[in-house]
């Protein structure tokens, strides 16, 4: 059984994980959006649209999927890469 020191430890560890996580998804937004905009811009055919969609769809069928066998670590949400997962 964990002591509440150490619970208090790991919950502030993934709090200040997710902070940080949630500033640098924030501030890459900010950066990349004019870069998105001239994007947008140039998507003549509808690929871009064509491919958020999928990726939400695919985002909402992973959400809803048991995740009974992931495990979840600092070094998981670290990792370059994390977004790579569903290629497996």
């Amino acid at each position: 059984m964990q002591t509440l020191a150490v619970d208090i430890a790991s919950t502030f560890v993934d709090d200040a994980a997710a902070l940080v996580t949630g500033l640098g998804r924030a501030v890459l937004k900010f950066v990349m959006a004019p870069v998105d905009r001239i994007a947008n811009a140039c998507d003549i055919a509808g690929v871009l649209a064509e491919r958020r969609a999928t990726f939400r769809m695919w985002r909402t069928r992973r959400a809803h999927a048991p995740q009974e066998g992931r495990r979840f670590s600092l070094l998981g949400r670290l990792s370059p890469f994390r977004h790579l997962a569903h290629l497996t």
